[in-house]
């Protein structure tokens, strides 16, 4: 398989077996990394890093995985780039491409990554846009790997608004990958149905399922992972949380809703979380609408089927095995 100087923009770009790849190099990489194995294969060549929405694990994955591989890093926040601003992103890109050996934009649509790539001469990675969180991806499967060995016909749920980036996200590399996608949320909340039919051929032809229910039950019945996000995206205006936390509450993973799930279930959460009132928007959230937990109680944060730490660390693996692929000859 060839990745040299190819983006990576969104999973429906990938097939199976390239995702795969993709994994499995993720693997070698973390052995790597845990027995202290130097792999800075390439050395020399530097990287920036575009964001539009401040981030932890993202912006800390790609700077210490290019560090990893011997890369130098420029990091341009919200305030750092004149972008969509006083140049364009066609411009944007021409520059940087003509600086840098691989670009990274993290923000809002999914078209200004896309058009960052099309100008681009060098490859671009998406960290995160409205519609789609592929490195996200990546590192639940591979924490899905670490815990089953296997991820073919297992079934992965996920409840919240799936209508987001990584409710998109997941039902498409379950899609790909065989796994059976559950959204158990509100219908209102259901993905976009034109994507929802393209990854119903996929899974088609994986011989998986992709089910959309209101019913909890229905919908965590045989679940091997148990997923959720935040109830209010990163950009969304604070007042939608009133009508969130009135549909979604009936969707908050508790102990109870994760005994519906296999016995070997796992929890899985992209972070950051809500699950108790120890941030700023979780204090200012309790004290507005009285609650303490929103999308997932601590106790179930805090449990041993929680591997939420693991796929944060999984993030840096993922993420550097995109990075050599696409930039190593």
């Amino acid at each position: 398989m060839n990745f040299y100087n190819r983006d990576f923009l969104k999973l429906l770009d990938y097939s199976e077996q390239e995702i795969l790849y993709l994994i499995q190099l993720a693997m070698e990489f973390k052995k790597k990394k845990k027995m202290g194995k130097k792999h800075d294969y390439l050395k020399g060549k530097n990287v920036v890093l575009l964001f539009e929405k401040d981030s932890t694990r993202t912006r800390c994955a790609f700077e210490v995985g290019a560090m990893d591989l011997g890369m130098g890093v420029t990091y341009l926040g919200p305030t750092g780039s004149q972008m969509g601003k006083k140049e364009s992103i066609k411009d944007t890109a021409r520059v940087l491409s003509r600086m840098y050996d691989g670009i990274e934009y993290r923000g809002f649509d999914q078209a200004i990554v896309e058009e960052l790539a099309k100008y681009s001469s060098v490859p671009v990675w998406n960290g995160l846009t409205n519609e789609f969180h592929p490195t996200q991806m990546l590192a639940d499967i591979m924490t899905m790997y670490e815990n089953f060995g296997s991820v073919k016909g297992r079934k992965l749920v996920f409840l919240g608004d799936a209508r987001n980036n990584v409710g998109n996200s997941l039902m498409v590399i379950c899609s790909k990958l065989g796994i059976d996608f559950c959204c158990c949320a509100p219908s209102e909340l259901f993905p976009n149905s034109e994507l929802v039919s393209q990854c119903r051929k996929f899974a088609e032809a994986q011989g998986s399922k992709i089910l959309l229910t209101e019913d909890v039950h229905e919908g965590l019945k045989g679940a091997s992972v148990v997923y959720t996000d935040v109830w209010v995206s990163m950009g969304e205006d604070d007042s939608l949380w009133k009508e969130r936390i009135k549909l979604l509450t009936p969707y908050r993973v508790t102990s109870e809703l994760m005994s519906l799930a296999n016995e070997d279930a796992i929890f899985l959460h992209c972070l950051p979380s809500f699950h108790d009132i120890n941030t700023k928007i979780g204090k200012e959230i309790h004290d507005k609408f009285g609650i303490t937990e929103m999308e997932v109680t601590d106790e179930v944060f805090e449990s041993d089927q929680s591997k939420v730490f693991d796929e944060a660390e999984n993030r840096l693996h993922t993420i550097k095995a995109v990075m050599y692929a696409t930039m190593k000859k």
